[in-house]
């Protein structure tokens, strides 16, 4: 049965369910879900997910959001070493995965909101709202930046899911402005990543394409 997984290319969400499903040679059918039309929040939609949001797995009757949660899924389905080659290694990419997702991630999703989803709505952006947001990634990257001195990945010796949760602010950096070449090992370590594994490289590029084509679309630039 094939594995469906709702998505918009533009989303870094998304992104980390497509290259983590790639690197374990997953075959899966995209339903292409456009975030920009609102058709996240279709009845249709709504009954895989009620929040309302992408992306979304399929397979037979189980369906499962959350990109990290996702990933996990899929990485335990393939017996994948994404998941750690060892107990230890699977605790610790779980606790960076949870730290991910609320002390990193969660807040280049608010500086999207702010930079780039509200303009495109025509409103601007809050001054106040990304000073505090800013605050709290330089925060996290400076704690990434010293965790990464020394290392070519979060955990071990090798490429890992913690790896493509905490890389997924960069699919947004050159909208959102992101602080993150303030720090040298944090930006070292996210070019190594597009420059050996190619699947992230790959799903960077269909992630440019369809936000580029959308801003364009608008007359959104960016400095």
């Amino acid at each position: 049965m094939t594995i469906n997984i709702y998505g918009d290319l533009g989303s870094g969400s998304y992104r980390r369910v497509a290259t983590a499903a790639n690197l374990m040679g997953i075959d899966f059918e995209r339903i292409n879900v456009d975030l920009f039309k609102g058709e996240s929040h279709t009845p249709e939609f709504l009954k895989l997910n009620p929040h309302g949001l992408t992306p979304v797995l399929q397979d037979g009757d189980t369906i499962i959001w959350e990109a990290s949660a996702i990933n996990l899924y899929l990485a335990e389905r393939a017996g994948s070493p994404l998941l750690g080659r060892s107990a230890r290694e699977r605790y610790e990419v779980l606790q960076w995965m949870f730290w991910s997702g609320e002390q990193w991630r969660v807040f280049a999703t608010l500086l999207f909101n702010e930079r780039v989803a509200g303009r495109a709505m025509g409103q601007a952006e809050d001054p106040a709202i990304v000073a505090l947001l800013l605050k709290n990634m330089r925060a996290a990257a400076a704690a990434l930046d010293a965790h990464l001195a020394g290392r070519r990945f979060i955990v071990g010796d090798a490429l890992t899911l913690a790896d493509i949760d905490i890389a997924a602010p960069f699919s947004q950096v050159a909208r959102t402005r992101a602080p993150f070449a303030e720090f040298p090992h944090l930006w070292a370590w996210q070019q190594r990543l597009l420059e050996t594994v190619p699947e992230w490289a790959d799903s960077k590029r269909d992630l440019d394409e369809r936000m580029d084509a959308f801003t364009d679309s608008i007359g959104l630039t960016f400095d």
